[in-house]
């Protein structure tokens, strides 16, 4: 992508901003018709041309004009064709009086209130699309005010910006955005959103006052009623007024603070604007019909208080303010008696802050994407598979060593008990109960929770290997390298990689291995010969049977066929004592796992560790992804 774009589209006034891919530019405010901030309006004259800006609430020759829309979006279906108007009109001029525009190689990023929900977001972005724009994302405003404060060189707060929890206030001309900031990332508040509170309630106010002192109030008051274009640009006016009254409030003071406004219409008709301190008081503390009775002063602190009430003990150590209106001394000082625990700071030229946040975003995303095309690359190589099965084998020793006591009790006991209560008669018999009471083990609560520590360590070391690809990715592109790092993404006790006793010991290879080892077991336990034991007399033939269960229970290749068909009768079988069963199980459990661990290293070991490393990799890499889209580059990273 080669340019980023960001048009902060205000109720009452815009803006854009131009940023390339350069990592040392800072976005830059094109001009429309020579203003840096034009009025939110357009134009359509006979011809079908289009107006915008100042122009378009005087232009003789329009046939059809349209202000004040953007308020009405969420309420109002019509304004959304005036919206395409008007976004349509700003992409013309910038294609014929700005820099060369390539919609190939652009991407505009459109700012809206922070409580606009999905559905609103794309109704808006849609407007663009069909006016057409290039690809456009639609983002918050508030979070554009912060990214701009975040990444702009000469507001030197970034320190307290990244490292402290912030609140932003994005007061426009129509509304007040809310945004909680946490560690250079937006964290979900309760009343963050869009409060319908803008410093166009007290440019109505103004120009109210101002009509009423008037020698001209009666003609000024019917050419508004006729003519909403002029009415608004007078507006417009008190809002400029207004803005360099409170820019420089000790100064007006004691001096004057006027403008004449001439409205031509029928005929020439003066509207004086003024601003003092007296005026101020009424502009601040007037009540309004469309702030429920209430006063701008009143409502602006409403709503911090309620913020307080919800954020509790996640109070902002920075509040920050931005947006036109927050030129205000009163909001400040408003903050600062609500928040008194908090620094209270204005970005510079906070009418642009959002505009020129909205490009940064371009350039964020940007990263964001590269980052995600080489994490890609790295889970399409080989890369996580080999990290995992070189640690393969410490994985499946520790699993042994977990699981072998808890499995051979748990499968060979309830097993016996059947044999020795009779019902399985043959030892023969015992092959589909042994298969049975392992596949259970292994699908138990128990078995997952007994694995579940082995599992956790092996992990870790598996991690620090990986961060040895993940961390430079992290770093290539600004993001913090634990976005990507699988300790910080998982814990003993809540293991997201899922790695189970049935995924390590499948029963047929559970079945194969403890085949394996039967010849040692028999040597040990029976001396070689079964049918010895049962010609040994009721002794042996007690011993005999009972040693013959387990090997039979662990598999049945070396067992003499006399000894697996014979149906030994119940009372001989009851004699066979369970605790002396146990205790032989517990006596060669270290002879079973050591044959585990020889068969492990011939060739059917290698397809299990070859299964197992290529089932466990997938998982990773499954959950790297997920971690990549959740990431967020924090709002301050350069």
């Amino acid at each position: 992508m080669g340019s980023y774009y960001g048009f902060d589209l205000g109720d009452a006034e815009s803006a854009v901003a131009a940023l390339s891919e350069d990592m040392h530019e800072t976005p830059r405010i094109i001009p429309v018709n020579n203003e840096k901030s034009f009025i939110t309006a357009y134009a359509v004259k006979g011809g079908g041309e289009t107006v915008i800006g100042e122009n378009a609430c005087y232009d003789t020759g329009a046939v059809r004009r349209g202000l004040r829309f953007k308020s009405r979006f969420l309420t109002d279906p019509a304004s959304h064709n005036e919206v395409r108007i008007f976004a349509s009109g700003v992409l013309g001029y910038l294609f014929r009086n700005s820099e060369p525009l390539d919609l190939e190689d652009s991407c505009f990023y459109v700012g809206c209130p922070a409580g606009w929900d999905k559905n609103a977001r794309e109704q808006y972005r849609s407007i663009f699309e069909n006016a057409g724009y290039p690809p456009v994302r639609i983002v918050s405003e508030s979070r554009a005010a912060m990214v701009s404060a975040c990444r702009s060189k000469h507001l030197q707060v970034g320190y307290d910006i990244l490292s402290k929890s912030v609140l932003v206030a994005d007061t426009g001309s129509s509304t007040t955005d809310f945004a909680f900031i946490s560690n250079g990332h937006e964290v979900e508040m309760q009343t963050a959103g869009e409060v319908v509170l803008g410093g166009g309630i007290m440019d109505e106010i103004l120009l109210e006052e101002c009509l009423r002192a008037s020698k001209n109030e009666k003609e000024l008051r019917k050419i508004f009623e006729e003519s909403e274009p002029w009415r608004t640009y007078c507006e417009f006016a008190a809002r400029r007024l207004k803005e360099k009254y409170f820019s420089d409030e000790e100064y007006f003071t004691a001096h004057d603070c006027a403008q004449t406004v001439n409205v031509y219409y029928r005929k020439p008709v003066s509207l004086r604007l003024f601003m003092n301190p007296d005026m101020a008081e009424r502009i601040l503390n007037k009540k309004s019909d469309r702030l429920m009775g209430k006063s701008f002063r009143e409502t602006y602190i409403d709503n911090l208080k309620e913020i307080r009430d919800n954020l509790k003990d996640s109070l902002p150590e920075l509040v920050f303010l931005t947006g036109g209106v927050s030129k205000m001394p009163s909001l400040g000082e408003w903050c600062r008696n609500v928040f008194p625990e908090s620094i209270v700071i204005t970005g510079s030229e906070p009418e642009f802050s959002v505009a020129r946040g909205l490009a940064y975003c371009g350039r964020i995303d940007s990263e964001l994407r590269a980052f995600k095309n080489e994490l890609n690359e790295l889970i399409a190589s080989s890369t996580i598979e080999d990290v995992v099965e070189s640690h393969i084998m410490d994985l499946y020793r520790a699993s042994i060593d977990t699981l072998a006591s808890p499995l051979l009790h748990n499968a060979c006991v309830p097993v016996f008990d059947k044999w020795r209560n009779g019902e399985i008669r043959r030892l023969e018999d015992t092959d589909s109960e042994m298969e049975r009471a392992v596949t259970e083990y292994l699908h138990s609560d128990e078995a997952k929770a007994l694995l579940a520590k082995p599992v956790a360590r092996w992990l870790r070391n598996v991690a620090d290997d990986l961060e040895e690809y993940t961390m430079p990715i992290c770093i290539r592109h600004n993001i913090p390298y634990r976005a990507l790092s699988l300790k910080s993404f998982f814990k003993t006790t809540d293991i997201d990689i899922h790695i189970e006793a049935k995924d390590i010991f499948a029963v047929e290879e559970i079945t194969w291995l403890i085949d394996s080892v039967i010849s040692v077991v028999v040597g040990l336990f029976c001396g070689g010969s079964g049918i010895a034991l049962i010609s040994s007399g009721p002794a042996g033939v007690l011993t005999g049977a009972m040693l013959s269960l387990l090997v039979l229970v662990l598999g049945k290749n070396q067992m003499e066929k006399a000894l697996l068909k014979a149906d030994i009768p119940g009372p001989v079988r009851r004699i066979v004592s369970k605790r002396s069963f146990e205790s032989r199980i517990d006596k060669y459990e270290g002879v079973v796992k050591s044959n585990f661990y020889a068969t492990l290293e011939d060739e059917k070991g290698e397809e299990i560790k070859e299964r197992l490393s290529g089932e466990i990799s997938e998982e990773i890499e499954q959950c790297l992804t997920r971690m990549a889209e959740i990431v967020e580059i924090p709002l301050g990273q350069k």
